[in-house]
């Protein structure tokens, strides 16, 4: 029997977790599946066939070390989803750059090395907007995001400054799509899409994780969301066994905000046979 195991993080009780919808797939295929904590640095990956990367959802934390864990998994008998190499190039959201420099419509950033008052306030200017977004560039769950306004920017200039003086980071114009329309989010499994959804913020927040409030709908995605996220997928350094392709619709079009290929939740719950579908993808590469 073929061991599968599902990276994960050792407490998850803050979180909506829906990865354990795939197991009974995967057991009547004729797997063994269970959780094992990225942390936990005892485990001997040989004795898995292969090990799924899931709800590593504090991996920003420290993110040299859950690197070093998915190097020992790589170097291991077990298969490694995503692979290193690809999960190494999607851990700093500096490879929407190289999505751009392929023609991907992506969302327009600047990338600042460090903190600079004076260059987050030309931001304004730069993207004529009246709010501007800035999070790092290895984030998870919305950490160290911050929406502001120009004059909102004086109260928390000390905070930003704090948070990103040696760190590398995003600054981009607010989109009101984000309040008005949602985020929205297909799902791709080994390279055809599965499902889609729409994420809304709560109300009074612009963060559209389930933890913050968002609300989730299902989505049909459209012929040009469709064929945005398949140009992305196939703009990709490496095969993924999984992908989450997140965009906005803006002024300028749809355009590419996110492409989650390490530990997105993949919202099985959304799409009755999204997680069988999964399984299937699973045991057709590796049984």
């Amino acid at each position: 029997m073929p061991r599968c195991a599902f990276l994960s993080t050792d407490n998850l009780e803050d979180f909506f977790v829906y990865d354990d919808l795939v197991k009974p797939f995967l057991r009547r295929l004729g797997w063994a599946v269970e959780d094992v904590s990225w942390r936990n640095k005892y485990i001997d990956y040989n004795q898995f066939e292969l090990v799924v990367v899931r709800s590593t959802w504090d991996y920003q934390d420290d993110a040299d070390a859950f690197l070093a864990c998915l190097r020992r998994i790589e170097q291991s008998n077990a298969v490694l989803e995503n692979a290193y190499d690809l999960m190494h190039w999607n851990i700093s959201k500096s490879y929407l750059q190289d999505l751009s420099n392929k023609g991907v419509q992506t969302l327009p950033t600047l990338w600042p090395e460090r903190f600079s008052l004076t260059e987050v306030e030309d931001a304004f200017n730069h993207f004529n907007t009246e709010k501007l977004i800035i999070k790092p560039l290895v984030s998870a769950n919305a950490d160290h995001t911050y929406l502001f306004t120009k004059t909102e920017l004086g109260k928390i200039a000390t905070r930003l400054e704090q948070t990103f003086s040696d760190r590398a980071f995003m600054i981009q114009a607010f989109e009101k799509s984000v309040k008005t329309q949602g985020e929205y989010s297909l799902f791709y499994f080994g390279n055809a899409f599965s499902h889609g959804i729409c994420k809304m913020p709560a109300q009074d927040d612009f963060r559209v994780q389930e933890e913050h409030g968002g609300q989730l709908t299902s989505l049909v995605p459209t012929e040009p969301m469709l064929a945005l996220a398949e140009q992305t997928i196939q703009a990709l350094p490496a095969p993924a066994l999984y992908a989450r392709i997140d965009m906005l619709n803006t002024e300028r079009g749809l355009e590419i905000i996110e492409v989650e290929l390490i530990e997105p939740s993949l919202y099985f719950n959304m799409d009755e046979d999204s997680a069988s579908r999964f399984a299937q993808v699973i045991h057709q590469k590796y049984a």
